[in-house]
């Protein structure tokens, strides 16, 4: 009899969060025929087709989205074991340069931080926010060990090939409102029903994911544009328009602002990665480790 393991659980949740086998493969380091062998095996153990096979990727069933949603559970709790595991060991020590874009600065890297220094409390942790590009120079020549990047739909085609990439957190938009707003107590709302709002877009760094209006809608209205998360929101609260913003935010959701989620079959997402060079040492594996499980919790929360 086929059961799961944890193995299977990871290339399958990786799968899901790529959008494709290749992806995925590529992601791990893994062949695709293995990949492929991988969710195989964790289908039978399903008993049930776990991904909808298309012509430009894969799509999860209702099967494979019950098993994505408990694969991400586990590979959270695995995550947090391993590391609490790890600081009975030994106690890292040392110094960790993780930098981030600005909108994984706002809640998921600082709860890694908080997670990995609370574990190892030898390991001096810094954080740095930059764009993509220079966060992957200093990357390259070790001023960093970790970056924390956006990848996917709208953004450049960075060249990672001699990087060693985990994806963190496959993504979702969401619209933040002014809890006065007539769609404020919705579950979720539809791209038609954004049509004659007022936008509050970002004014981001090149290179940078950048959150205008809702990125398939067609003719949106920018009311204001400003450059930090703390004066878009304050925008919002103010009642002077809506803006987007990716569900790794929410945490820091002022007060008097509420999102709501949009049904758009269009939008393929973006995925947070955490990128390290080929080798990552022990401090930057616990970071990586602590990223995913944070991210997991920000998701299910």
């Amino acid at each position: 009899m086929v059961e799961f393991t944890l193995a299977g659980l990871r290339v399958v949740h990786q799968v899901a969060a790529a959008g494709s086998f290749t992806r995925a493969a590529e992601m791990l380091g893994y062949t695709q025929s293995a990949i492929s062998r991988q969710v195989a095996a964790m289908e039978a153990a399903a008993g049930a087709p776990i991904f909808d096979r298309r012509r430009r990727g894969v799509a999860l069933t209702p099967a494979g989205q019950v098993l994505v949603r408990r694969a991400t559970e586990i590979l959270a709790d695995m995550a947090a074991t391993e590391l609490e595991l790890a600081g009975l060991r030994d106690r890292l020590a040392g110094r960790l340069t993780i930098g981030a874009y600005p909108t994984a600065a706002m809640a998921l890297v600082p709860r890694a931080m908080a997670q990995v220094t609370s574990g190892h409390p030898g390991l001096a942790v810094v954080l740095e926010e930059a764009s993509t590009p220079a966060l992957l120079r200093r990357l390259r020549t070790g001023r960093l060990d970790v970056a924390v990047i956006g990848v996917g739909h709208g953004l450049p085609d960075y060249d990672l090939s001699d990087l060693r990439q985990t994806t963190v957190l496959q993504g979702d938009l969401l619209v933040a409102l002014p809890d006065t707003h007539r769609f404020a107590g919705h579950a979720g709302i539809t791209v038609l029903d954004l049509a004659q709002e007022h936008w509050i877009a970002g004014d981001g760094t090149a290179g940078e994911p950048q959150f205008g209006a809702w990125p398939t809608l067609s003719d949106p209205h920018i009311a204001h544009t400003a450059r930090s998360w703390s004066t878009r929101l304050g925008l919002v609260a103010a009642g002077l328009g809506i803006t987007v913003i990716p569900d790794l935010a929410l945490p820091a959701l002022p007060k008097g602002v509420r999102a709501v989620a949009v049904t758009d079959s269009s939008w393929p997402g973006r995925a947070t990665v955490a990128v390290t060079r080929p080798c990552p040492s022990a401090q930057d594996q616990a970071m990586v480790t602590a990223l995913r499980n944070q991210a997991a919790c920000l998701h299910n929360a």
